[in-house]
């Protein structure tokens, strides 16, 4: 093939103005190297796997921490990188695609994680027609800790330039209808949905029971985040033992995309508070999860 490529790059082709521009092989064979192109080609060739579990959120609960202490187990096959964000961001690239991403060896499980899966409305029915037997991992952090913790990193980012009383004062306007329109088709990707969405991602229950509409009760593991940044070797015991992986030490249980900032105006946290107190409710008695 390389052959073919070299001799159709010494090809000159005749330009309007009389001059003719070379087609080098270099260019071909940078195409070949696309990260993109090499993940469908080892679909199609069969050399992909596709995930045996799905970290599937939520963002800034853990979940790379997480990732990153499953990784070091002997028996987890590898990932091109922890969010493929195939079912929400890359849904248009194929089922082939999304085989490329992973490996898988004799004896080993595959797992991906991308934290926008439990949010994106259009996940779910995704994710189960194509992984209608993976088991779920849903970590949860307390919803106020977890929206200013969204904030932050979307601040740092480069994403979020308004406070976060300005930014939580303009979500609804900024989401608008884009929730709906991802649910039903008529919006691919939306930008506000998911960079500004701070104070909807911690409505749980809600995104859990559209889930629920697609997998069976025992497809869900649901942990907390304080758990697993408390006593991350426990959380990690319990991750295993959902995914039928032998126990194993953690040789490295540091954590991961930790970062330090000012605190919530305490008047901004009791506020939050408030609105969360029915929603957590609803997800103490869906999963027995719950926050003093």
């Amino acid at each position: 093939m390389l052959q073919l490529l070299s001799r159709a790059g010494t090809r000159q082709q005749a330009g309007s103005a009389g001059y003719t521009t070379s087609v080098h092989a270099s260019a071909w064979q940078a195409r070949l190297r696309d990260p993109g192109l090499v993940a469908t080609a080892r679909g199609l060739a069969g050399l992909g796997a596709i995930p045996d579990a799905v970290i599937i959120g939520a963002q800034k609960c853990g979940t790379s921490s997480l990732f990153h202490y499953l990784e070091q187990h002997p028996r987890l096959g590898r990932a091109r990188t922890k969010e493929v964000h195939y079912f929400d961001l890359h849904f248009d690239r194929g089922p082939h695609w999304y085989r490329g991403q992973f490996r898988r060896r004799p004896g080993e499980i595959v797992v991906e994680a991308s934290p926008y899966y439990l949010f994106h409305p259009a996940v779910p029915e995704r994710a189960a027609a194509l992984l209608p037997g993976a088991k779920l991992i849903v970590m949860m952090r307390e919803p106020v800790a977890r929206a200013y913790s969204h904030f932050q990193h979307a601040r740092a980012k480069g994403h979020e330039t308004l406070g976060f009383e300005e930014a939580i004062a303009a979500e609804r306007e900024r989401i608008g209808d884009s929730h709906e329109a991802l649910a039903d088709g008529r919006m691919r990707r939306s930008y506000a949905h998911q960079y500004f969405s701070y104070i909807s991602r911690g409505f749980y229950a809600d995104q859990i029971e559209r889930w629920q509409k697609h997998y069976p009760a025992e497809s869900f593991l649901f942990l907390r985040a304080e758990d697993l940044f408390a006593a991350p070797q426990e959380t990690f015991n319990r991750a295993c033992e959902f995914l039928g992986l032998p126990q194993a030490a953690l040789p490295d249980a540091s954590a991961r995309n930790a970062r330090t900032y000012d605190r919530m105006r305490p008047e901004t946290r009791a506020e939050l508070a408030r609105l969360y107190e029915e929603p957590n409710k609803r997800l103490a008695e869906l999963t027995s999860i719950r926050w003093a």
